[in-house]
């Protein structure tokens, strides 16, 4: 083509084309992770895959072949609840056992034969390593469920099973399957020595069996009652919370985990903070919603403080026992505020004010509930008491570890051993010495401390009168107890930090 001086202008050809499709194939390139596609190709090649994909066909196979035979000359057959829980349970085994332990063996591998630092050298970064591995096996999963989805279909023309319970159930497992394996591959992270590795394997052996049984035994009660159960409120409700969960604990196990692979000059705190942060903020707010359809009962604001508070005294151990100080490359951009910094001192305040948070907020929510009785007020008593006791055996425990010289006890490891320490001994010694002075085993001026049989006297009301056994006067000094230590854990922990900043 030319001009009308003649001159030869490039006409446009498919290499402008092809430049902007190699550009859009490079970013695209760049944004898949390669781990994925390496570990999907390994994955492929091993006999395990195979024999476990041979295996499971042929299951459904003769599964499928025996039904045919019992149904064909039946006019009417109601078979389809009985095999379509026969094919599920051929691909229960794959993806609730297989599955997740090869991503835990995947893992687990790399660190024991040095080539973590291989995968690490890439340049990938443990979180984009890690879910490179949990990618891989989901594609794996994918694979063997697209080989079972068809006898799976085959069930419902069988009759006696709905469509909606067919999607409900793998819809169920599919996230049930995504959280084993998240769970699995934070396992792998866990211990470092050979024996740890060895305990931590027989305990995810337990933990996939357990798993596996409780998954096929909320499906049977599925397949079997699911034209009761899914129409039933309570049910509905039930597997909410329990998709809920699973999502926000598998992303804060999936952050622990990529925090565990980090190193100390990278901000590795930041995600599981941040994961804790708002998990515990999407659960007030899905709780208060529950509390205002469900017509502001009391007893939402209890169920809710009490399992929130357990939930976040065992994430606080984690965090307010973090390592003192942080590296000199973090300090700079560090403020008192920072409390998604590294420093066991940040995660500790962390730790206090999500504690205290929390239960004012569902203090509050109970002090405008409605449907209150005389059980309400010992309730309110507990919601005050239960984050008092957190913060106060998590002050000892970091007292009793940080506050000496010596550093035996100042280990992360340590701090929770006395933890758990304190609150034995604060659990099973008041009961004893009152049984020992001849006094009732739960006496509650004896049992003041009693982590348990506190939470218990201050939740009971005298029965002639109806009033409290506790009064709010112990709620505060309890509370002020706990105050006391924190702030003085506080300061230790301040110190601390000052003296691993100088060293």
């Amino acid at each position: 083509m030319e001009t009308t001086s003649g001159a030869p202008v490039a006409e446009p050809t498919g290499g402008a084309a092809a430049a902007s499709g190699g550009g859009f194939q490079a970013r695209w390139g760049d944004r898949l992770n390669p781990l994925v596609v390496k570990e999907v190709r390994q994955g492929f090649r091993t006999r395990i895959f195979w024999a476990c994909f041979g295996l499971m066909l042929l299951s459904c196979v003769v599964l499928a072949l025996v039904a045919f035979v019992q149904t064909r000359d039946a006019a009417f057959s109601q078979f389809g609840q009985t095999y379509f829980f026969a094919f599920f349970v051929c691909l229960a085994v794959v993806h609730f056992f297989v599955i997740p332990y090869s991503a835990y063996r995947s893992l687990a591998r790399e660190r024991e034969d040095d080539t973590w630092v291989l995968l690490v050298l890439t340049g990938l970064g443990p979180r984009r390593i890690l879910r490179g591995k949990v990618l891989s096996f989901l594609v794996q999963a994918a694979l063997y469920a697209s080989a079972v989805g068809p006898f799976l279909l085959f069930s419902y023309y069988l009759n006696g099973i709905a469509l909606p319970t067919i999607l409900v159930v793998l819809g169920l497992s599919a996230a049930w399957l995504v959280f084993l394996t998240v769970v699995a591959v934070g396992a792998a992270t866990l211990a470092d020595s050979r024996m740890g590795r060895g305990l931590v394997h027989f305990v995810v052996l337990g933990a996939l069996g357990l798993a596996f049984a409780m998954a096929l035994g909320i499906a049977s009660a599925l397949t079997d009652a699911a034209d009761r159960l899914l129409h039933t409120d309570g049910v509905l409700l039930a597997m909410s919370i329990c998709l809920g969960l699973m999502l926000l604990d598998g992303w804060l196990l999936f952050e622990v985990a990529a925090s565990r692979l980090s190193l100390s000059t990278e901000d590795y705190t930041r995600g599981p903070r941040r994961a804790v942060a708002a998990q515990m903020g999407v659960a007030l707010v899905a709780g208060l919603v529950l509390w205002w359809v469900d017509d502001k009962k009391h007893v939402v604001t209890e169920v809710f403080a009490t399992l929130g508070t357990v939930h976040l005294t065992l994430v606080s151990l984690f965090m307010a026992s973090d390592v003192d100080g942080q590296a000199r490359a973090l300090r700079a951009g560090t403020s008192p505020w920072s409390l998604m910094r590294p420093g066991a001192l940040r995660g500790f305040r962390l730790a206090v004010l999500l504690l205290v948070g929390w239960n004012v907020a569902w203090f509050l929510a109970a002090v405008f509930s409605e449907h209150t009785s005389s059980r309400s007020e010992p309730y309110r008593m507990v919601m005050a008491v239960m984050p008092a006791y957190s913060v106060l055996y998590l002050s000892l425990a970091l007292l009793l570890g940080r506050m000496p010289k010596s550093d035996r006890f100042s280990s992360p490891a340590a701090v929770r051993l006395l933890f758990v320490a304190t609150v034995g001994v604060a659990a099973g010694l008041p009961p004893l010495f009152a049984e020992v002075v001849g006094l009732e085993a739960g006496d509650s001026l004896i049992n003041l401390l009693n982590p348990v049989v506190g939470v218990a006297n201050f939740s009971s009301h005298d029965y002639s009168t109806g009033l409290p056994e506790m009064s709010w006067a112990m709620v505060g000094f309890l509370g002020g107890l706990a105050l006391l230590c924190a702030f003085m854990a506080d300061r230790v922990l301040t110190e601390r930090e000052k003296r691993a900043h100088r060293l």
